[in-house]
């Protein structure tokens, strides 16, 4: 089913709505914290992400109610020739709406605008732990091809 979303960039207007749906799964629940006394610390994320060129924290609304959310960061490389790449990341769907085809949307919209910036590969990490998101991802076109590796610093 398509629907007529809307989506635009993010304000600090939307910080509260776009914590609250990275809080709604259950790995977000478990790094995340609700609650006035970090607020801080995501509005100045929020800032710094704002004044970077290279990304774009997006809202996504359906009849004016924020439905969703992504990031995307647009990483310039040597390989390929020099090649510009966009990693989509933090994408969530609020809970009510999830499994009625947003995703999907979002991620097309995603693809059109790394695309309309001269990005030759749009990429992601997910969690292993989300057997779920794995599935979608798999469903719109993404292929694991790399093994990724992270160090706690």
């Amino acid at each position: 089913m398509e629907h007529n979303l809307s989506y635009r960039l993010a304000d600090e207007s939307d910080i509260k709505k776009i914590v609250e749906m990275l809080f709604d799964d259950p790995l977000g629940v478990a790094r995340e914290i609700k609650g006035i006394i970090v607020f801080d610390t995501y509005t100045r994320a929020f800032n710094r992400i704002k004044a970077d060129p290279n990304q774009e924290l997006t809202v996504v609304e359906l009849d004016g109610k924020v439905v969703g959310t992504y990031q995307l960061t647009y990483i310039q490389y040597l390989t390929h020739q020099g090649g510009l790449r966009a990693q989509i990341e933090a994408v969530r769907v609020a809970s009510e709406w999830r499994g009625k085809g947003i995703g999907r949307q979002m991620f097309a919209y995603a693809s059109e605008q790394a695309k309309s910036k001269g990005c030759y590969i749009m990429q992601l990490t997910t969690d292993k732990r989300r057997p779920e998101a794995l599935k979608f991802y798999e469903s719109i076109g993404y292929v694991a091809t790399h093994e990724g590796m992270k160090l706690k610093l």
